[in-house]
C-alpha cells in the first residue's frame, strides 16, 4: 500500500510553545492565519495606493504609506513567525490569500488622494477588528501572543489616525462617516474635500 502524500504547507508540528498545550496553541496559531492574510493583504494595499495617489496632496500621502508598508510588512513576519513557532506552518502564498479571504479586493485605481485615504479607512477598520478579534482569544491562551497583537492593533490604529486625519472636519466628523464600500468612502472623502475648499 503506498503511503499518502501530505502536502507540506497541511504539515503541523507535534508541538506548540512551552506551557501550553498542543491543541490550545495550535488552535490560536491557526486563528493568526488570519492576521497573516489581513496584514498581507494591507500591505500590498498601502503599497498600490502609494503608486495610485494622485492630486494636490500627492507628495504627503504617498510619503506617508511607505513607513505604513514598511511597517505592516514587519508585522506580518512576526505573526507568521510565531505561527511557526506553535508549531503551525503560515501559508503566506497569494492563492491561499485570495482562496481564504472573506473581502473583496481594494476597488479604487489612479484616485486623488482623499478617494485613497476614505477607502483605506475601511481596509484599517477592517484589519483592525479581526486583530482585536483574534486577540481576544489569544488573551484566554497565551499573553505572549495576545502582547504581539495588542503592539500590532496600536501601531494600526495610529495609521488610521493618519489616514483619518486628512478626513476630519474642524468639528470632529469624518467624512466617510456613513460609508459601507471602498467606492462610497472615496465619493464621501472627495464630497468632504470640495466643503472644506
Amino acid at each position: 500500500m503506498a503511503a499518502k502524500k501530505t502536502s507540506r504547507s497541511n504539515l503541523m508540528g507535534s508541538y506548540t510553545v512551552p506551557g501550553l498545550d498542543v491543541e490550545k496553541g495550535q488552535k490560536l496559531a491557526r486563528e493568526l492565519q488570519t492576521c497573516l492574510h489581513n496584514l498581507n493583504d494591507l500591505h500590498l494595499t498601502l503599497k498600490h495606493a502609494h503608486w495610485n495617489v494622485v492630486g494636490p496632496k500627492f507628495i504627503s500621502v504617498h510619503e506617508m504609506f511607505d513607513p505604513q508598508v514598511d511597517s505592516v510588512r514587519e508585522m506580518t513576519d512576526t505573526v507568521a513567525e510565531r505561527m511557526a513557532t506553535m508549531g503551525v506552518p503560515p501559508v503566506g502564498t497569494p492563492g491561499a490569500l485570495v482562496k481564504d479571504r472573506d473581502w473583496e479586493d481594494y476597488s479604487i485605481g489612479l484616485a486623488q488622494a482623499s478617494e485613497h485615504l476614505g477607502a483605506l479607512d475601511l481596509t484599517y477598520s477592517r484589519v483592525i477588528e479581526n486583530h482585536r478579534r483574534v486577540m481576544e482569544i489569544a488573551g484566554e491562551i497565551d499573553p505572549i501572543t495576545e502582547d504581539i497583537l495588542i503592539g500590532q492593533a496600536g501601531e494600526m490604529e495610529q495609521y488610521q489616525w493618519f489616514v483619518r486625519a486628512h478626513l476630519q472636519d474642524d468639528e470632529g466628523q469624518l467624512s466617510t462617516e456613513s460609508a459601507t464600500t471602498e467606492k462610497e468612502a472615496a465619493a464621501q472623502a472627495m464630497e468632504g474635500d470640495r466643503k472644506i475648499d
